[in-house]
């Protein structure tokens, strides 16, 4: 439901876009529009400036056509003029009056002249001032023209963008709603699906809570009816149950415990390194043992150092006992954990050793410091060294009083309540902590003590490396403790939940004997379901069984070729039965037939009749011989080949006459070597049906295979049909409602024209009408 929303509104959102995008795009539209008009406008005004262009070139060339008929007229007059100039010469003496005349005349004729002269240079500057201002105007009007093809173009380009960003995002949002809608419907089926299925649960659960009541009831009546009491409503009696085992939990505490054995190790060799290089320092510092005693003090400060392998040792082999006592079919809490009170002890051992060297080692170190070569700085730095050994030997009690806490339960249970278990394992993890801070500041104080000793005079190479080893046995110790604080607090959580684990019912064990109570019960347990156990028959692998699996697949196909096989060669075994029998009879009709014919010659006389007859009867009896023959070799080969019922005795041909009787081997030779070629012969024959047919039944199987595998394909492609006429029906659809779109999109387009055109007109009207004012305007600025 809630992909739906989503999408319901991400569809929000690009319809929101799409009706800003179209109100945009309209008015855009408007603008081209209005741009067009004006570009026609212009147009319109280009065309009558020209026209007027052509008028006042006409008037020009009427005018100039005009002041060429006045120049001939006027050269006409001048022509008379001096024409009358010359009579008047030539007529002076003809009066006064002719005189008079002609100068009125010339002073008309002059006056004409002049008025034409001035009309005619006023029309030349007429003439010029409006072709200056036609081509002044024309210029005006290409560049705005021009001006205005550019941005019409560029309203043109923003709107095919515009258009095909919009055919963009409809395509966009049609293919988002087909998702959507098939979305839907895949949800809503899904929503039955669960509808049903939740009925369907319902109903399980209300039959499972009757078979559960039902049970729960015979289960209390048995209970109270054979039980005679309840053992984990008592603690005490609920603490010798032996709780489930968990092997993971045993695995990981066993791993746990590896690892802290492995800490204490490094421990433990550090520790020792530290004390023996520190009794080596007290050896040669601040006085040589080698050239002069040493103080009482230091003799018995190294002596007590000399023994503290005695004391860390039984650390590192308490650990191990820990460790070993922690496998997996023991049940490992801090009641069964009787080993750890040994490593308490050990450790308890250990801080009472500290405790020992601790006031030894202030005076030591109180001893340097009153030494004459010690500095002021080598002083401060003593002095820091002994509150780190004091704050160190705090820390190792404390741990020890945490770990002596842990140890109460194995031994007195009632002295630590189980409540304070986690407290007690928090309290070890800050211990711990502190140790590691501790250890970084001595490390640090030390480095620095000796360095400070380094630089005396009387420092010696056994000196150096003494203090050498001693920091890098303090450096381990850092490390070391680091390791452990930050191991410990890693698995404070996994410490803390293996508190709770104990008998089902109950809390935890109450005492000691009721957890080793417990282990007992569990040994007598594990052991009596061991005996129970018997050992499983030896199984095919699974490897193997899948080989012989795939061998008897392999081998249904063989299966049922040799069976058809034996079917055959059954079928031709009772074949040859009946044609054995068929054999015997004949030849026992031929006995008595051969019975017969003895008789009969023993009875007649001897003649030639008779000779033929008696030559005829061995050939007879030759005969039988081979069909004998025949049968037996019929015999070895009926399991393989099948024998036709036809008598071949019929295919030979007894002569008589004249002709000279062979003898009886040369007969019995012809009579062998006859049938060996015919039994080989049908042997050949029986050979190539057999191969055809098995070559027949390989074929009828490849062709029966090949027949599933086109039903097969025949069955996809027939999906795939399904499949594309779908996608025709979609593809359909998607077209209709692309094309009335596009529709919708062509008459709102043809409206916006519409309204564009009527807005032109009314530019157009407009302009005119300022047109006529400017004119107005320009007309009476040259009156006046």
């Amino acid at each position: 439901m809630a992909a739906a929303t989503e999408l319901q509104g991400k569809y929000q959102k690009l319809a929101q876009e799409y009706s800003k995008l179209r109100a945009q795009n309209q008015v855009l539209k408007k603008g081209v529009m209005d741009e067009q008009a004006n570009s026609a406008a212009l147009k319109e005004q280009m065309k009558m400036k020209d026209q007027s262009l052509r008028k006042l070139q006409q008037e020009m060339d009427s005018l100039t056509f005009r002041n060429q008929q006045l120049a001939k007229r006027v050269e006409l007059l001048q022509d008379e003029l001096a024409l009358s100039e010359s009579k008047g010469k030539k007529n002076k003496k003809t009066g006064e009056p002719a005189s008079q005349l002609s100068q009125e005349q010339k002073n008309v004729f002059g006056e004409d002249l002049q008025k034409k002269i001035e009309e005619n240079e006023r029309l030349h500057i007429q003439f010029f001032e409006a072709d200056e201002q036609h081509k002044r105007l024309e210029a005006e009007l290409r560049s705005r023209l021009e001006v205005l093809e550019m941005e019409a173009a560029q309203h043109q380009a923003v709107v095919d963008g515009l258009t095909r960003k919009y055919i963009d995002t409809i395509e966009k949002l049609q293919n988002d709603k087909a998702k959507l809608e098939v979305k839907s419907q895949s949800l809503e089926r899904e929503a039955k699906d669960c509808r049903v299925r939740t009925e369907e649960c319902q109903q399980q659960l209300q039959h499972l809570h009757t078979d559960l009541s039902s049970r729960l009831d015979e289960s209390l009546q048995i209970i109270s009816e054979k039980l005679p009491f309840n053992d984990t409503r008592s603690s005490q009696y609920n603490a010798l149950n032996v709780p489930l085992h968990n092997r993971r939990r045993q695995l990981k505490l066993r791993d746990l415990a590896g690892q802290a054995l492995t800490f204490v190790q490094d421990l433990v060799t550090t520790l020792l390194n530290f004390h023996t290089y520190t009794e080596q320092r007290i050896q040669i510092f601040p006085i040589d043992s080698a050239t002069d005693t040493i103080s009482p003090l230091n003799q018995k400060f190294s002596q007590y150092l000399h023994e503290n392998a005695s004391y860390i040792r039984p650390l590192e082999v308490g650990m191990l006992h820990l460790f070993e006592s922690i496998t997996e079919d023991t049940i490992t809490v801090l009641e069964t954990t009787t080993e750890l009170k040994t490593f308490s002890d050990y450790l308890t051992s250990y801080v009472c050793f500290l405790r020992k060297i601790l006031p030894y080692q202030l005076k030591s170190l109180e001893e340097e410091c009153e030494s004459s070569l010690c500095t002021a700085a080598l002083r401060a730095r003593n002095m820091e060294l002994q509150n780190d050994m004091k704050k160190l030997t705090a820390i190792f009690e404390k741990l020890h009083t945490y770990i002596s806490l842990l140890a109460l339960p194995s031994t007195k249970a009632d002295r630590l309540l189980r409540m304070n278990f986690g407290s007690v394992f928090t309290c070890i993890a800050s211990a711990l902590n502190g140790f590691h801070e501790v250890m970084k500041d001595i490390s640090k104080h030390f480095s620095q003590k000796a360095t400070l000793e380094h630089e005396l005079p009387i420092a010696t190479q056994k000196l150096i490396t003494t203090n050498d080893c001693i920091l890098s046995s303090l450096v381990a110790l850092t490390n070391g403790t680091g390791k452990i604080a930050s191991f410990f607090g890693n698995n404070l959580d996994s410490f803390t939940l293996s508190l709770s684990y104990g008998p089902k019912g109950g809390m935890a064990f109450i005492d000691p004997l009721s957890a080793e109570c417990m282990l007992q019960y569990k040994k007598k347990a594990a052991a009596y379901i061991k005996l129970l156990k018997k050992p499983c028959p030896d199984s095919v692998p699974y490897e193997e069984a899948l080989a012989n699996r795939r061998v008897l697949l392999s081998s249904t196909e063989s299966r049922e070729g040799l069976a058809q096989q034996v079917q055959q060669s059954l079928e031709k075994i009772a074949k040859l039965e009946q044609e054995k029998e068929h054999w015997m009879l004949e030849a026992q009709l031929s006995k008595i037939r051969l019975e017969k014919e003895n008789k009969k010659i023993s009875e007649k006389p001897k003649n030639s009749v008779g000779s033929q007859l008696i030559e005829a009867t061995t050939e007879n009896s030759f005969v039988l011989n081979a069909v004998e023959q025949e049968k037996d070799d019929g015999t070895e080969k009926a399991l393989r080949e099948p024998v036709q019922s036809t008598s071949l005795v019929g295919m030979l041909t007894v002569t008589t006459g004249n002709e000279e009787v062979p003898e009886a081997d040369t007969r019995e030779d012809l009579i062998k070597n006859h049938y060996m070629a015919r039994i080989i012969e049908l042997t050949s024959q029986l050979q190539l049906a057999d191969s055809k047919s098995v070559h027949f039944h390989a074929e009828c199987r490849a062709l029966a295979k090949r027949l599933t595998l086109a039903e097969k394909a025949k069955e996809s492609s027939l999906e795939k049909m399904k499949l594309t006429r779908l996608s025709i029906n979609k593809l359909q659809d998607e077209l209709t409602t692309t094309k009335r779109s596009y529709e919708d999109q062509l008459s709102m387009m043809s409206d916006h024209l519409c309204s564009m055109n009527e807005t032109l007109t009314k530019q157009r009207e407009e302009i005119d009408t300022l047109k006529l004012a400017s004119k107005g305007n320009s007309k009476k600025n040259k009156n006046r």
